[in-house]
């Protein structure tokens, strides 16, 4: 009869004990669930700007009817521009495109077009963000694609 008291007993006393432990970890285990998915969120935000910044990279390649090489040139940019901020997608709204007309490096005879799309992270987060994690997130998000303009063929 004593054993089954003192059993009873010791069950009483170690009643709470799964919630506080419960209340001591959820936070943990929540902070590393919302980081997994926001890093997520960003690495596929990161992909789609990539591949829009690719499909207007290849969208300057089209033909373009112009008066002058440079003309040509703004209008590939412009039309690159067009495509990637369509090919963009759920981010479109917020992405800004530039494109910009160099010699290459590589070769000074030919023009290499770099587009490049930019979203601000900071002003329009895609998952909202806890206090002391807008630290750890990037400001912005970047991608840039490189396509090389053989000059002679512009016109």
């Amino acid at each position: 009869m004593k054993r089954a008291a003192d059993g009873a007993r010791i069950r009483r006393r170690c009643s709470g004990t799964a919630a506080v432990e419960f209340a001591l970890v959820f936070p943990l285990l929540f902070l590393v669930l919302y980081g997994i998915v926001t890093y997520s969120v960003l690495f596929v935000a990161e992909q789609n700007l990539t591949l829009a910044a690719e499909e207007g990279a290849r969208a300057a390649l089209n033909y373009q009817s112009a008066a002058s090489i440079a003309a040509a040139l703004a209008a590939r940019g412009s039309n690159a521009c067009t495509v990637a901020g369509q090919a963009s997608g759920w981010l479109g709204a917020y992405a800004q495109c530039a494109s910009q007309v160099q010699n290459c490096s590589y070769d000074n005879a030919m023009s290499c077009m770099r587009i490049t799309l930019t979203y601000d992270y900071a002003n329009h987060p895609l998952v909202p963000t806890l206090p002391l994690l807008s630290l750890a997130l990037p400001q912005t998000l970047s991608s840039a694609a490189t396509v090389q303009i053989d000059p002679e063929n512009v016109l």
